[in-house]
């Protein structure tokens, strides 16, 4: 113990106050620059927060009370004059350069059996286009189609962040202008064993999880990303999930009506497919905008219809939001609540050996980017057609996988060639897939481009 003796009395002390002094118990036969490591980390810790993070882990979730319908605008319902009015307001913000985009993605691609980022990964298109070049290429049409690029500001993890940033430029930003993609890393929490004891990754490196998409505004705020945002004269901020391969990113439709109606937030929402479907349900919640987690929704209310026979509480969040820039200027310090997660999660024990749970043993800590839904006194709620915003790609087979999500882009694309004219005995027995770079939505299908493709309309 003869190196522990020279440790710094008050950080010794803090570990052996909150229980945590078991970290150090490779110390002293850790070669100088593991020691100096693993000591830079738990000097960065604030061991009351830690303390305060496991306290909430061990609390019983309090179930919602006082949760009520929130009202949505449907898209369909709107004449076709109407929709094409909203859309010239949004294209007309893009052609301002008043819009930006953000995605979260900051995940692997584990659960998939994916070893990188989970932006780099192939659904199976018959192009081979990872989610990241789909995204990109869209863009690039939108660009094309208003005369201005936007910021597509990228939140990585400090697990992919130089994989990321080596994709994109092996790929060339796969053509999106370099200067316009700004990457940016959100923070990481340590996760704590179910004593609330501090993991070892190696026995010099704690364990340390991403802290969520609810971080996203403190990460844009600590990098200077904020700061790029007001610079550039952003407006709104489109956010979405990296691994909705159907995501319209930056939706001049969603735009104009979102501008139309001035509240400082906005989300696209879509009808559950059932009652129990795993997604976040949109809710008033104390009389503020919110989501409620499936998990967190009683099941008296789970099953209630309203007079029309709709489900009452069917509107499923799907993570695609705008956010006013001054909206986020204001709140990106707002200590929103964390949320724990019981988790399998590896971790160095006692005998120096890398031991792997078959059980969740151990807590993550992550903030909810919903959670900044009820800063807002009211926000605006558009819906959508599911099968035109939302294939997220989660698992790796069954429901919500990249077989499942292939399938709805495909599906699109045949509904797009068929609106432009191309008789369905064409499409028989074909795997029709449209570049981004010719249609954003739907649009630019003409005679000519469809030749190219080798059909006629």
């Amino acid at each position: 113990m003869e190196n522990l003796e020279r440790l710094d009395p008050k950080l010794l002390g803090q570990l052996r106050h909150f229980r945590q002094e078991h970290v150090l118990r490779f110390y002293d036969v850790l070669p100088k620059d593991s020691r100096e490591r693993l000591l830079e980390q738990l000097k960065k810790l604030d061991f009351t927060a830690i303390d305060e993070l496991y306290r909430t882990a061990r609390r019983k979730a309090a179930v919602p009370r006082r949760i009520s319908p929130l009202a949505a605008i449907d898209w369909d319902a709107y004449s076709k004059e109407e929709q094409a009015q909203f859309a010239e307001t949004g294209w007309e913000l893009l052609r301002q350069g008043k819009i930006g985009a953000l995605v979260v993605a900051g995940g692997q691609g584990s659960r998939l059996g994916h070893d990188g980022p989970k932006g780099t990964y192939d659904i199976g298109l018959p192009s081979g286009k990872s989610l990241f070049q789909l995204q990109a290429e869209r863009l690039l049409r939108l660009s094309r189609l208003s005369g201005r690029s936007l910021p597509w500001y990228i939140m990585t993890s400090p697990d992919n962040h130089r994989e990321t940033e080596r994709f994109f430029k092996n790929y060339g930003y796969f053509g999106y202008p370099e200067d316009e993609v700004i990457l940016f890393q959100q923070a990481d929490l340590p996760a704590l064993d179910m004593e609330g004891r501090l993991l070892l990754a190696e026995k010099d490196e704690l364990r340390l999880a991403p802290s969520g998409n609810g971080e996203v505004f403190t990460s844009m705020k600590r990098t200077g990303a904020l700061d790029d945002l007001k610079r550039r004269g952003i407006r709104w901020l489109f956010y979405y999930n990296v691994d909705n391969a159907l995501i319209k990113i930056a939706d001049p439709l969603f735009l104009g009506v979102v501008a139309s109606f001035g509240h400082p937030i906005a989300t696209k929402a879509v009808d559950k497919a059932s009652p129990d479907e795993k997604v976040g349900t949109l809710c008033l919640q104390d009389g503020r905008p919110a989501v409620v987690e499936y998990t967190d929704i009683p099941e008296e209310l789970k099953y209630e219809r309203d007079a029309t026979g709709r489900l009452a509480y069917g509107l499923g969040s799907i993570s695609i939001h705008l956010f006013r820039t001054d909206f986020i200027e204001r709140y990106a310090d707002t200590p929103i609540p964390y949320h724990a997660a019981h988790k399998k999660i590896s971790f160095f024990d006692d005998q120096g050996s890398l031991h792997a749970p078959a059980q969740p043993n151990a807590y993550k800590f992550e903030r909810f980017i919903f959670d900044y839904f009820p800063l807002a006194e009211a926000m605006t709620v558009l819906k959508m057609r599911r099968e035109d915003e939302f294939a997220p790609v989660k698992n790796k087979e069954g429901e919500d996988s990249p077989a499942t999500a292939r399938r709805l882009v495909l599906e699109q694309h045949r509904r797009w060639l068929l609106q432009a004219g191309v008789p369905s005995r064409e499409l028989e027995g074909r795997e029709a897939e449209i570049s981004p770079l010719l249609s954003y939505a739907g649009e630019g299908l003409t005679p000519e481009a469809l030749g190219q493709m080798g059909l006629s309309p």
